[in-house]
């Protein structure tokens, strides 16, 4: 079996000038073009076989058991993965992959936020920035560092949310506390942040007292379903969170966030998107393999549904921002501060959960820079009982002056 699916595999690829030296389990290295740049070694039979019929969901997952193997960047080996598979094609799941989605977004929520963010806080040390902001960073240049790119998009959000001295914020799922504490130390407010992970909830209470910020800044360990609805915000953010809702849950989701809004409050919901329509996830398998591996139970949908969700709710849309482009910069520059620093990622979470980040987080900035994803911040509002929503006639105040 084994002979026969090298014979494949050197057929299905043969003559496409491909980049790769093919290194086989006996050993036998079959290049692929005069001038290989990067080695892909299939170091098991399921290695083989994973590379005779190729889609890029089945790749990875041979990669994280350590069938497969590469050289070489993650970046230049998704680039190459892509150009082996063929043309990649996103629809509708299929049935088996809709069941699992359901049993995963019906079982305890903390379950699923647990498998993501419960990993290690120094493994997410290792390659976030400094206040470890687990999500698009906003760049204003090109030079602009990772930490100077995070600092920026927290005070994007504090801009668009046009925060006052006294407000009381909300944040939908704080991660590590790094919009709390922006908001709370440059802008005054009282934040209150609700999470479900017990690493981040540990993380940012240290983090208040450290701060001497107690009575100023707040965690919960809390579901947002479960907030009180005797307690109103005047303003409430969503950072990187509401991918794990999934849409039938938008009309909870959005229909909270109403109920928790003053009037004329504003709300800021910043996620990752489909770009297609028609799309239930991405293709090749790729979809399947986050679900089963990274994000159990996360669902994403085209923008136009998520605009329709808040509309339902009586949230009115008032300014919407794509950062497609700014998420793939956010995700190459950690998937390289991974891969400096991979001995330690490795000693920390080790090797199998080490490739499932290096993997997914590279398969994420491939997605955003084809266009297949999206990152898309909406501004809305809850307006007055007069049907007024007072804000600026202009996106100027957004934006630092020169």
């Amino acid at each position: 079996m084994a002979e026969a699916l090298q014979r494949i595999i050197t057929n299905r690829y043969g003559g496409r000038d491909l980049p790769v030296t093919l290194i086989l389990p006996d050993g036998a290295r079959v290049p692929l073009s005069p001038a290989p740049a990067v080695e892909v070694i299939a170091r098991s039979w399921k290695g083989l076989r994973a590379l005779a019929s190729p889609a890029l969901g089945s790749l990875a997952r041979a990669y994280v058991h350590g069938d497969l193997d590469f050289t070489g960047s993650a970046r230049r080996i998704l680039e190459i993965a892509e150009s082996m598979v063929g043309a990649v094609s996103h629809g509708r799941d299929r049935a088996r992959t809709k069941w699992r989605l359901f049993l995963h977004q019906h079982r305890n929520s903390r379950r699923n936020i647990a498998h993501h963010y419960d990993v290690s806080n120094a493994f997410y040390r290792i390659w976030l920035d400094q206040r470890m902001v687990y999500s698009c960073a906003y760049f204003r240049d090109d030079a602009d560092t990772l930490d100077t790119a995070q600092v920026q998009k927290l005070d994007h959000i504090c801009r668009k949310l046009r925060l006052a001295p006294g407000e009381r914020l909300l944040d939908v799922g704080c991660g590590w506390g790094g919009l709390l504490f922006h908001a709370a130390e440059r802008y005054g407010v009282e934040a209150t942040g609700i999470t479900l992970s017990q690493n981040q909830f540990d993380h940012v209470t240290a983090e208040i007292a450290a701060r001497g910020l107690a009575g100023r800044v707040h965690v919960e360990l809390r579901d947002y379903l479960e907030l009180p609805e005797d307690v109103l915000y005047d303003k409430i953010a969503s950072v990187g969170m509401f991918e794990h809702v999934g849409v039938r849950r938008f009309p909870r989701y959005f229909g909270k966030i109403y109920r928790v809004l003053k009037p004329g409050g504003l709300v800021l919901n910043h996620g990752i998107t489909h770009n297609s329509l028609e799309t239930d996830s991405l293709g090749s398998g790729i979809g399947e393999f986050i679900d089963e591996y990274v994000f159990p139970g996360g669902e994403l949908t085209h923008v136009a549904k998520v605009v329709e969700g808040m509309g339902q709710q009586g949230l009115e849309l008032i300014d919407a921002e794509a950062l497609r482009e700014h998420y793939a910069k956010t995700l190459w520059t950690w998937v390289d501060r991974l891969e400096a620093r991979e001995d330690e990622a490795r000693h920390e979470v080790g090797d199998e959960r080490y490739r499932i980040w290096r993997i997914y987080m590279a398969g994420s900035a491939h997605a955003f820079d084809r266009g297949w994803l999206s990152l898309w911040q909406l501004l809305a509002g809850k307006p007055l009982a007069d049907g007024r929503l007072p804000h600026p006639l202009t996106r100027d105040y957004m934006y630092v002056s020169a």
